[in-house]
């Protein structure tokens, strides 16, 4: 059984990029643009892990993690905060994410995070 990662990202070329990166690296993978219905998108695959940016169409990465963290059936999955922003940490903090990645990211770095959380 493949661990799971969903993708929360508006950039299509990121999307594709982590995809394609992750799938090779044998994880399934699933991708959004938007952080609408937050809780439906994440509870319908329930990843064992979640990629948030910060900047999304409907809510925001920031709110968007927070009701993640703030429901009972999805609170323990790892949310990984990843954007351009220079202040990343400071956001991933006030949203309540497990960790951040600034982008851009190098593609190490991306498998490292993936793996010290759900690697095999």
């Amino acid at each position: 059984m493949n661990k799971k990662v969903f993708i929360f990202d508006d950039n299509t070329d990121i999307l594709e990029l982590c995809t394609v990166i992750l799938e090779d690296a044998g994880y399934e993978i699933k991708t959004s643009a938007s952080s609408n219905h937050i809780v439906d998108q994440v509870r319908a695959f329930m990843p064992d892990l979640i990629f948030m940016d910060n900047w999304l169409p409907d809510i925001g990465g920031i709110e968007a993690t927070q009701t993640l963290k703030n429901h009972p059936d999805l609170k323990h999955i790892p949310v990984i905060y990843f954007s351009a922003n220079n202040d990343v940490k400071t956001l991933a903090q006030q949203a309540g994410a497990d960790t951040y990645l600034p982008k851009p990211f190098d593609i190490e770095a991306l498998e490292e995070i993936v793996d010290s959380y759900i690697g095999k």
